[in-house]
This record gives C-alpha cells, structure tokens and sequence, in this order.
C-alpha cells in the first residue's frame, strides 16, 4: 500500500500528514485538495481511535466521516424542502435491507469518485484500499433485502419522497465459514466497532408494548395496557440519488429500555439477572435477523421483531403526519391516505395493519369505519413468494399472548370480510375456509394467515415478475382476483445500474458510455438497446473481451485470497449465487458438474483438450436449521477438494465455494462471470434480481422459465438464452406423474448419484441428501423439485454452452445483445410503476 506521504509514528503505524495536508473542516468539499483537508480534519477532530494513528482502519472512518457531511447537507435540506412542500410520501417497510459497502456508492452517487480517489492520494492512500475496510452492513440475508436497497437508490434517484424503515441487527444473519465439516455460523461483527453511516436521533423514541391485556371502559372504548414497554431508538442512514441533491433516509429501529427499567434494588441484593431482565429482552429484539423459531419462545421473538418494526414505524409516520399539520385545523384523518403511502416489503409487516387499526382507534379515537377506511387506503402489499412455507402463519395462541389487542382487530377483520362474501359474493361460500384470515381447520393448531390479511387488507397487492404475478392471479390468491381484479397488479423486479454496472464494472461502464455517445444510459437504462447496432463491430468485440478480462482477473485473484485456490482467468467463469435452498437447485448444479468430472476423467488426454474448460463457483448461506442445504454446501467443497486437486483433471476444471457471500463479493462475482445459473423448479422462484444483474452485465444465462427468467429471455432475444427444464404449468402434472410410478431417471442422472454414493468425493455419507431425489412418495423423497425430471436437458443445455464459448465472435455477440437487452431491468423504471399506479406520489426535487 502506498505511504509516501505519510510519516511513522514509534509503533510503525502511519501518521496523519499534518505538514501536507492542512487539518481544516470543509464539509461541503468538493475539490480534491479541499476534501483531503476535510478528510484530515476529522482523523483530528472526530478521532475514533488513539491519536496519531493514520492508518487504512483510520483512513477510512475518516473519509467517511467526510463523505457524511455532504451527505447531512443534502439531507437536511431534502428533509427541510419535504417538509415546506409537504407532498404525499411513501414509506417502504422491510425486515431486510441487504445494502452492501456504503462509501464507494456514496461517492459515486454524489459525482466525486474522482475527487476522492485524488484527494486520497495526497494523504498516501488509494481509494480502491480505503474502501475495502469497510464491513458490509449486516441487515438483510438475500434478494428481498438486496431488492429494498436498490428501490432506495432509485426512489433518491428519481427524487421522490420515500422513507425506508428497517431494523439495526447487530448480529445479522451469520458470517459463513467454511470447513472441512461444511459451513458454520457465526455473529456477523459489522457494528463491533460503530457503523459511521448512521446518525441516532436521540429525539425520536416511542414506546412498543408487548403481552399484557385489554381494558374495556365504560363507554365501550378499549385500551391495551400492561405487559412489557420497550423503547425504540431511530438511527438514521442517509441514502444519496444519483446526480442529485436528493438524499432520502433509511430509519432503523434500535430496541432498548430505559434507566427506570433497571431494579437497582435487586441489583444490589445479587440478582443481576433479573435486575435487568427488561435491558436483556430489549437486546434480544434486534440482536439477529430471521432467529430460529422452531420454539414457542422462538416464535415469539420473530413476532416481537415484526411488531416492534411495524408499532415503531407507524408511531413515527403518524407524528410526522400531525407535525406537518400544526397549525392547520381544516385537516381531517380522511385525508391520512392522500399523504401516506405504506408499503409492505412481504408478509414480515403484515402486522402494520392491525397495528394502524390500533392506533387510529384507541389513541386518535376514530370508529371502526372510519380506521378501516384510511388504513385499506393507506396499505399496500408486495407478495414475493408461493412456497408454503414462506407464505407466513403464526399460531393464534402466541398471537394473543404477545398481542391481545391486535388479535381482537385481525379476528374482527376476519369477521366482517366473511359477512361481506356472504352477503356481495354467495357463490364464493364454499371457497371461504381457504379465504379467512384465521384459519382452524386444526383445531390443535388454529393460525393466522400473514398473507391473507394483507390481501384483505391492502389497497393493492403486486408480484414481482409477470409469470409470478399470474401464478398469483391463477392460483394462490385466485379467490381474492376474482371478486378484486382490479387490486392486483405485477411490478416486475429491477436492479440499480449505478451500484450493479457504473460503479461495480468501470471498464465495461466506460466502453458503454463511448460507444452510445452518453452516460444518460445510467439513470435510462432503456438507452442500452442502442448497442444492438454494434453487436458484429471486431472493435467493440475486442474492448468489450479485454474489459471482461479485466473483471475476470479481478475475480480470480479474490478467489486466491479467499480459498487458496488459483482459477485459469482463460477457463469459462461459471456461477450460481444465491440462497441454498432446494427449490433453486444448486444441487442440480453440482450434480451436473460432478457428471462432467466423470466424463472428463473417462477421455483420453486428446479428448480432454477438445472440451472447453470450466470454473464452476457457487456461494451462498443456509439457514442454520437447514439440514439439506447444508448438506449441499458440504458437498459442493468436497467435489471441489478432489477435483481442484485432480492432477488429470485440474486444467480442465475447477469446482469453488465462495464463503460468505454478500454485496461486496456479488460486485466482484457478478462482473466477472460469463455464465450464470438461474436453475430453479419452475413456478417456485418469484422473480430473482441477481439475473439481472449477470444479464446486466454481458453474462450469458442458462436457466429455466421461472421468475423474471421470462421476461429477460424476452428482452435479449432467445438464442441468447440457455434455457432447459419443465414449464410451471407442467408441474403439478410431473409431480402427479412421479406419484404414479410413471417417471423413468436418464441414465446420465443415476451415475452422477452413483459417482457420489460410491465414494469418489470422500466418506462423508450423503444418502440423506440423495434419497430426497428417490421414491416417487413420502415427505422429503420423491424429488419434489424435479432435479431428475431436468438433469437431461440440463446437461444438454450445458453442452450448447460449451459449443458456444469456442465461437469467440458468437458468444462476445450474445453478451453484448444481453447488455443491449437489459434495460427494462432497471430499479428506476420498478419504482416509478411504483409510484404512479399504486403510491400516487409525485417527484420532489429539492432545488
């Protein structure tokens, strides 16, 4: 690392250069001299660490400290000029929000990159160095929290007035480490030192109850009183547009109790434990994302998180409502939904909705009628999933232990929907059981049902990619469409082209830019179509392959350093990242590639140089709880530790699990890929993002027709598409099929399980894993996902692949056209559908 400026300090640390740089506070800098004397000044001023001390750790909190005063800036102003305008605003509640490094997108975002990467410079540091000391913030696990993200940087981008509201996790999901017995988890450790992107607001604190009862009064009125208060704390995370002054907020709720909470007395009579019982219950709330719920105990830990986020959240958008309102009194609690737009990220705050109920009722003192009205105005709902599982029900007993308010509200919500089928819709009569929120068809086990009360509940209700939406349509709410069509509407997912192309890939940035003639493509996306006239040009083929080298070599070095294994740059980059699960097939995947290590170790050595060398990487967390999937990682590191030692075999492939992935290795990964797997069952994934993000940039797909798979395969023409597997509308009857003893496995698919089972990738026992793909009955057999229905035209399709990468002019033409294609997936675009047809928000720029 460079340090030529820099002096020693006696322990051999860097020094901060006080004698070139003077220390002098700028905060709104934008000159690269200015900015290092701003970057100085707080390595002084707002020291975080021992004094003297200059090094990268130090560089960076100090650099960020300097970014942030831009940012509080433009912040307080697009706060203030909301504020004056008072315009309706949208706020976006989501368990997740998966954001990734926070410097380089700030930067970027604000136009100073390169002031930055210069101002850096005179204090002896790259930027590039700088920026990799930051820790990824640990608020989200996969695509739902990653998809949160990009629609903040879309809602600055395009100026409109949004607010997003999360949870603080200290812990997170876990870090991922990988060892020979497979993945272990352990507390992600973002905020072991501070995150200095977030600023608390020690002035915005409200109350969230939990358990306690009911008091009815004499007027009839009710109250929820009793129970334990805890308290939540906003931190405030600054989110810049692009090319804008317009930076909006992500608000995290922090749980904690007061001092009057803490029993002094039973403190100093040696009862520690329960003198802060209340301090420990309040830390738990926000310690991790998604806890295990398989206990009582467990369920109710999720159902606190969700509620304190909703209560929270609620609380706070209420009083911004009557803020703005002081002073007015014509204004009416009508007009709450002609200024509030909510908007709920899945199922996790669902309990918004008996929460809004709650307090427009007990502490605004509004009629049923009246509450109801504004809350179904107000709501609405983004479903993003048909998996049973996922569609989330809680069990009605600890529903009402936690929450006997809400639980009065939902069952009376309940009450009145049936009444209204029965009495508009009596046909729908024997459809009714799988219609009602509550649901006792166990009397054992009575629930709630998250996502039909959301549907009953919300104003709109929108899936995120066309085939989801219809499955939606047809199937899983298909009751509700047909008394509601016009509630139900598609969004089909985007993903941010500043963090995903512009700031991720410059190279490949800078030759789209060249060749269009502009950079209006960053915030129009739909300007890449202009490629397509170049897509035969030798000059535009041969920038375009030494930029994707560029990321390629980018990638292997990270490889080296995190796996100690070293990948031919030359060899085809093939990944799949994403969650393990079973539905999205990475099991496929390796069973696939440990068939091609058979075939390959069956050649001659002249055999063997006529096949097209593969890097096959895959990366992504299990659940803790996740038997299967864990199991599949384990796998997918022992096929990896024979073949990537194979002498015979090693040149020609390579098998590599990339541990703990996260945004900050997708933004190494994904601009260095060159195929990529989208490979779930049919019907089962909702749309997925991170193919357009490898779409995005120049990266082939091979996949099915599942998700936005469809719609990508649309737009950047179908010869440039891998595509294999069974349709959804064929699965149901593939299933049916395999029931009745009529599947017949390929040949191929059998000695890939064979290869396993005798032993050629160690001892480890995986007949648990591969008995889920025997049987054609049972729970957890049967091959519900239809891996062996789709392993031959997987195989084939992946046999296209190869005969394509030999044509080196053929594939550089289907990566330019899958650039040239991606367009329409673009968070911009999401979100202004957003906007105009279910918030009915207007832009608001600040001047």
């Amino acid at each position: 690392m460079p340090m030529a400026h820099n002096k020693e300090t006696t322990d051999g640390s860097a020094a901060i250069p006080a004698a070139k740089v003077p220390a002098i506070a700028q905060p709104l800098a934008e000159k690269p001299s200015d900015i290092a004397s701003n970057i100085a000044f707080h390595a002084r001023y707002s020291p975080h660490f021992s004094p003297l001390k200059f090094d990268p750790e130090q560089a960076y909190y100090a650099t960020a400290d300097s970014v942030r005063d831009l940012l509080i800036h433009r912040w307080n102003e697009t706060f203030l000029h909301f504020h004056k305008v008072d315009p309706k605003q949208t706020y976006y509640l989501s368990m997740e929000y998966l954001q990734g490094r926070a410097l380089t997108n700030a930067i970027g975002n604000l136009g100073l990159s390169g002031a930055y990467v210069d101002a850096l410079k005179k204090l002896g540091y790259e930027l590039e160095d700088i920026a990799e000391q930051e820790k990824d913030a640990a608020l989200g696990n996969g695509g739902l929290g990653r998809l949160a993200s990009c629609f903040l940087d879309s809602m600055a981008t395009l100026n409109l007035p949004a607010w997003g509201y999360g949870l603080r996790y200290r812990y997170g999901l876990f870090k991922q480490l990988i060892s020979k017995e497979g993945q272990k988890e352990v507390a992600e450790d973002w905020l072991e030192k501070f995150s200095p992107w977030e600023i608390v607001r020690h002035d915005i604190l409200y109350p969230v109850r939990f358990f306690g009862h009911v008091e009815v009064s004499p007027t009839g009125s009710r109250k929820w009183v009793g129970g334990e208060v805890i308290q939540a704390l906003a931190y405030d995370v600054p989110i810049p547009g692009y090319n804008t002054k317009n930076t909006i907020s992500l608000r995290l709720w922090e749980a904690k109790s007061s001092a009057e909470d803490f029993n002094l007395f039973e403190f100093n009579e040696g009862k520690y434990e329960s003198a802060s019982q209340l301090h420990s219950k309040a830390q738990q709330i926000c310690a991790v994302l998604y806890p295990g719920d398989a206990t009582e105990d467990g369920k109710i830990l999720r159902l606190k998180q969700q509620f304190f986020l909703c209560s929270a959240s609620l609380q706070d958008i209420i009083m911004r409502f009557k803020e703005r309102r002081e002073g007015n009194t014509a204004w009416k609690w009508s007009d709450f939904p002609s200024k509030v737009a909510v908007q709920l990220n899945d199922t996790h705050p669902t309990l918004a909705i008996p929460e809004l109920m709650r307090l427009l009722m007990d502490d605004e003192e509004l009629g049923w009628d009246e509450a109801w009205d504004v809350t179904t105005r107000t709501v609405a709902y983004t479903n993003h999933t048909v998996l049973p599982e996922a569609l989330e029900k809680w069990p009605q007993a600890v529903m009402y232990k936690l929450l006997p308010r809400h639980m009065e509200i939902i069952e009376e919500i309940d009450k009145r929907f049936l009444a209204m089928i029965r009495s508009t819709f009596s046909s729908m009569e024997s459809k009714l059981s799988d219609m009602q929120i509550l649901d006792s068809s166990n009397p054992q086990k009575p629930v709630v049902r998250m996502a039909n009360l959301c549907v009953v509940s919300s104003h709109k209700v929108n899936g995120v990619a066309e085939l989801h939406s219809d499955i939606l349509k047809a199937d899983l709410f298909a009751n509700y469409f047909s008394i509601w069509p016009a509630k139900f509407q598609n969004k089909t997912n985007g993903v941010t082209p500043r963090r995903w192309i512009k700031f991720c890939s410059p190279e490949l940035s800078d030759i789209i830019t060249k060749w269009l003639k502009t950079d209006g493509w960053i915030t129009n996306l739909d300007l890449l179509s202009g490629l397509r006239q170049f897509a035969d040009n030798d000059k535009l083929h041969a920038e375009w392959a030494s930029a994707k080298m560029a990321n390629k070599h980018r990638l292997a070095q990270y490889v080296l350093h995190v796996t100690g294994v070293s990948i031919d740059p030359n060899s085809l980059f093939d990944i799949q990242i994403k969650r393990i699960h079973e539905y999205k097939r990475q099991l496929l995947n390796i069973l696939g590639t440990v068939y091609r290590y058979k075939k390959l170790k069956e050649m001659t050595v002249e055999e063997r140089k006529k096949t097209t060398p593969r890097t096959v990487m895959l990366g992504g967390k299990a659940f803790a709880t996740y038997t299967n999937a864990k199991r599949i990682v384990k796998l997918v590191n022992d096929v990896g530790s024979v073949v990537n030692n194979d002498p015979e075999i090693n040149n020609y492939l390579k098998v590599i699990f990339i541990p703990n992935y996260n945004v900050s290795v997708a933004e190494l990964l994904i601009p260095g890929s060159e195929l990529s797997q989208h490979i779930s069952t049919a019907g089962m994934e909702a749309s997925g993002t991170s193919n357009m993000k490898f779409s995005l940039n120049g990266c082939l797909i091979i996949g099915t027709l599942d998700g936005a798979n469809v719609e990508i395969r649309q737009e950047i023409g179908e010869d440039n598409f891998f595509l294999f597997g069974a349709k959804a509308d064929e699965v149901a009857k593939l299933r049916k099929d395999r029931e009745n003893g009529l599947f017949k496995p390929d040949p191929r698919f059998e000695e890939a399980k064979q290869f396993i089972r005798g032993g050629a990738f160690g001892s480890y026992d995986y007949s648990a894993l591969l008995d889920s793909l025997e049987g054609n009955s049972g729970y957890g057999r049967a091959d519900y996902f239809l891996v062996g229905y789709d392993f031959p035209s997987y195989i084939e399709a992946q046999s296209s692949v190869d005969e394509a990468y030999k044509d080196r002019k053929r594939w550089l033409k289907m990566s330019i056209l899958s650039t040239a294609g991606s367009g329409k997936f673009s968070s911009d675009r999401t979100i202004s559908q957003y906007a105009n047809e279910i918030w009915d928000i207007k832009a608001c720029p600040v001047p």
